[in-house]
């Protein structure tokens, strides 16, 4: 019986595929999204593939010996990374995926539109968060990863490595129906942050963890 221990270890280019797949399969809220998506890589070029290829210094995968199964992700200054996906990301998949329409008939799921409204129209945290917390993160991990600290030791992992670059602080962005996310972040030391701009973030609560103070 193969027993192997999970384990969070650094990304490695051949990780891309899993990202895609991990991605997708917790885009429902943490859920598998498989069936809101009409392809299946479109989360991933959003979400998580941008920051194993542009910044894999700061991205870590969980795995056990079924694979990997969760990811961790960051970009140490979200300004710069989102340039860098304006020069050398974004182009090609706004030729690739059409801008959605605003009817609202349109047979497309909420998660899809958002996802393809992402690359039309990048968005982000409000100026205010980003200059206090100008990291970011992601991260994602399957249901057989939950429950076991796996998240925790993850988010430590991150952490340790963002100091090491100099971040003074990170902030993330979780959608309002993802209760269990909202509760981990604050089990791990993350700050619910006041939303000043109603609008594309009246969905999404913000997360900080200032960086700055002693190891958590």
């Amino acid at each position: 019986m193969d027993c192997e221990p999970a384990r969070v270890r650094r990304y490695r280019p051949d990780d891309l595929d899993d990202l895609y797949r991990i991605c997708l399969q917790t885009a429902d809220s943490g859920q598998d999204g498989t069936a809101l998506f009409g392809d299946p890589q479109l989360p991933g070029n959003v979400y998580a593939a941008p920051y194993g290829l542009f910044e894999p210094a700061l991205a870590f995968v969980a795995e056990d010996a079924a694979g990997a199964g969760g990811y961790v992700l960051a970009a140490l200054d979200s300004d710069a990374f989102e340039q860098r996906l304006e020069r050398d990301w974004w182009p090609a998949l706004r030729a690739r995926y059409p801008e959605p329409s605003q009817h609202p008939g349109e047979a497309i799921s909420a998660p899809e539109r958002r996802a393809l409204q992402n690359i039309h129209h990048p968005f982000g945290a409000p100026r205010e968060v980003v200059e206090r917390f100008p990291s970011h993160l992601h991260i994602d991990l399957l249901p057989r990863m939950q429950g076991h600290g796996m998240g925790r030791q993850m988010i430590a992992t991150l952490m340790s490595a963002l100091r090491d670059q100099g971040s003074r602080g990170v902030h993330l962005l979780v959608g309002s129906s993802n209760q269990r996310a909202m509760g981990f972040y604050r089990h791990v030391g993350f700050t619910e942050l006041p939303v000043a701009e109603a609008s594309i973030l009246s969905d999404a609560h913000i997360f900080g963890m200032d960086l700055r103070g002693p190891n958590r």
